[in-house]
């Protein structure tokens, strides 16, 4: 690999970082396109290195979490087994799917991430209900802004866990972490709080990431130097869309972007079917 290419690929992981920190949005949807597009990369190359992103961006995160208590460590370990079931047959699925389908299923899912940004609003509303369902799974963490204990329990398992198989199944198939499935799951359906649910599926999804990677692993589909690159870019880019963050959350950035990954969407498109090629 030439310092060209090195330097285009840790530029592009740097800004997958950068606005998936500061966007609420996962990386995959600008390093997968962004190795396709740019380099050529065969799309599955492209999700491998995005899958092991996921796994070097998520432990800071997980590990800051557990230590905090916000995160349900024993629902994250009873979610984790129907969505490493799906992460690693959605992996499987990529090995063995045309990469014309692929990229159209990738702009699929980009077109549907910039319609939720331009439409869902800024936070998920936790339900005020009665607080039946497991108390095994049952939970609380110290919330420092309001300075109160916030307990809960979860609810609706069998349906969490449906919808977690979806959620490892998209991870392994696209290379996208599937928080944005998982959290608005577990906060509408399980009762779990926005805070709590963040916090779990940060959790689980370097567990998520690492079955889908294992299988492209062991098919010869991980390349050693582009994966460091991006894992390296994606890090120190989230580092600095995490501090960015808290000065400003503006409407008219998230708009903007939502427009480029719409455009994106249409390059992965042409370029699957011939019209294009890579730069």
């Amino acid at each position: 690999m030439d310092l060209i290419v090195f330097t285009g690929i840790l530029i592009i992981a740097l800004v997958a970082g950068l606005m998936g920190s500061l966007l609420g949005l996962g990386g995959g949807v600008i390093i997968v396109p962004g190795l396709v597009l740019v380099f050529g990369l065969p799309i599955q190359e492209a999700i491998g290195a995005s899958l092991v992103a996921v796994i070097a961006t998520s432990t800071g995160a997980a590990t800051y979490y557990v230590q905090e208590g916000m995160s349900n460590i024993r629902l994250g370990m009873v979610l984790e087994t129907a969505t490493t079931l799906g992460s690693s047959l959605g992996a499987v699925l990529a090995i063995y799917t045309d990469q014309s389908i692929l990229a159209v299923a990738f702009a699929a899912l980009m077109v549907y991430s910039a319609y939720r940004m331009i439409r869902r609003p800024e936070r998920l509303v936790f339900s005020d209900e009665p607080s039946t369902g497991h108390p095994s799974l049952s939970a609380s963490y110290f919330d420092k802004n309001t300075g109160e204990e916030i307990s809960y329990c979860v609810r609706n398992v069998p349906r969490g866990l449906v919808a977690s198989f979806f959620a490892g199944n998209m991870s392994g198939l696209l290379g996208i972490g599937g928080g944005s499935i998982k959290v608005p799951v577990m906060n509408i359906w399980m009762g779990v709080p926005l805070k709590a649910a963040a916090a779990t599926s940060n959790f689980m999804i370097g567990v998520t990431a690492l079955a889908g990677a294992l299988v492209y692993y062991a098919s010869g589909m991980i390349e050693p130097v582009v994966c460091a690159n991006v894992a390296v870019g994606v890090f120190f880019g989230a580092m600095v869309g995490s501090r960015v963050a808290h000065g400003s959350r503006s409407s008219t950035l998230r708009k903007i972007f939502a427009i480029m990954m719409m455009v994106i969407a249409v390059l992965m498109v042409l370029n699957a079917a011939g019209l294009i090629e890579a730069v």
